[in-house]
């Protein structure tokens, strides 16, 4: 079971979404059995700024799982439970982390958005 093909592409999508930080995904738990099983795992991206130093506080989680046929995407801020997530199925949809209520996007949620709709498109494409 070969996931670094796959983790490496995801965290390039990071990298050209989320500037100016490098990222490294891992998963968070246990790996699924296969690759192509990876439309159902929960990662862990990673930023780092351009000398290497590590930034928690910008760390995200990614929940990547199907309902149906349909991919679906849920993307969260690890250091900060009280940010909106973001659900990304069909199309975007910010929520209230607390309750579940949908929100306007917040300021910084344009690139996230993005990653989300590149991220799509890679595991997409290894199904």
């Amino acid at each position: 079971m070969e996931f670094e093909p796959l983790l490496s592409e995801l965290a390039k999508a990071a990298d050209v979404c989320l500037k100016p930080y490098r990222h490294a995904l891992r998963f968070s738990g246990e790996p699924p059995s296969t690759v192509g099983d990876c439309s159902d795992c929960c990662l862990l991206i990673e930023a780092r700024d351009a000398e290497g130093v590590r930034h928690p506080d910008r760390d995200l989680e990614l929940e990547i799982y199907r309902s149906g046929e349909e991919l679906n995407l849920m993307l969260s801020m690890v250091a900060d439970e009280e940010s909106p997530m973001l659900w990304h199925g069909s199309h975007p949809v910010w929520m209230q982390s607390n309750s579940g209520e949908r929100c306007e996007r917040p300021s910084a949620g344009a690139p996230l958005e993005a990653l989300c709709r590149r991220i799509r498109a890679l595991i997409a494409g290894e199904s």
